[in-house]
């Protein structure tokens, strides 16, 4: 896995399972019938039957950014910018995640912005790099700093804003059954971190337009 992989609690890195490491599909489809039976239902009625191959697809595609390195994503960059090096904002980047608490679904979206240096990606990239990190179990916290890291690590821009709004399940669907609440987190590098007035600018073009 890439080291952008990272246990929230420790900011250790992870390490990657192989093939060999991973429960076949028999063992994962098993595992979904005990939860069946562990919730009170029959696993062998005619609408579940085919629920344990249909969860072990699911969970293969909910969760396909960890087959994914998305410092490879922003490899390709482009050098002939026309001397632009103002702020590149892709703003409402839609995503579903998954806590790492309860997995259930957190839904939101992403706005992330860097000062370029000399270079650009290409704008589907910077999407491309929140599906990756989203389809991981997350926490919101740790989603805004991996986004924002691997964009400074690898395009080493001026400075990185990332801002995430998103709803968690875990909090609209069990526990105090909030629904609604939206939870808002940022982290910022460089010229955004050391500038207040580039992390005002940055919130400014977000809201731009959101109130139409």
């Amino acid at each position: 896995m890439d080291a952008y992989a990272k246990k929230p609690a420790d900011s250790t890195f992870t390490t990657a399972k192989t093939d060999l490491d991973r429960p076949s599909q028999s063992q994962v489809e098993n595992a979904v019938r005990t939860l069946l039976r562990w919730i009170g239902e029959d696993e062998e009625r005619e609408g579940l039957k085919d629920t344990p191959a249909r969860v072990a697809k699911a969970y293969r595609e909910m969760f396909a950014g960890y087959a994914k390195d998305p410092a490879e994503e922003l490899g390709r960059t482009f050098e002939e910018v026309a001397g632009y090096d103002d702020m590149v904002l892709v703003k409402d980047i839609a995503f579903h995640s998954h806590c790492e608490h309860h997995m259930v679904p957190i839904i939101g979206k992403a706005h992330v912005a860097y000062l370029p240096d000399g270079k650009v990606v290409g704008l589907s990239k910077i999407a491309r790099v929140v599906d990756i990190f989203a389809q991981r179990l997350q926490t919101q916290e740790a989603l805004t700093a991996q986004i924002a890291g691997v964009i400074q690590d690898v395009l080493n821009p001026r400075g990185v804003a990332v801002m995430i709004e998103a709803e968690h399940m875990c909090m609209a669907m069990r526990g105090i059954r909030k629904q609604g609440s939206t939870t808002l987190t940022s982290t910022f590098t460089g010229a955004f971190r050391d500038h207040p007035e580039e992390q005002v600018r940055f919130i400014s073009m977000i809201r731009a337009g959101s109130a139409e």
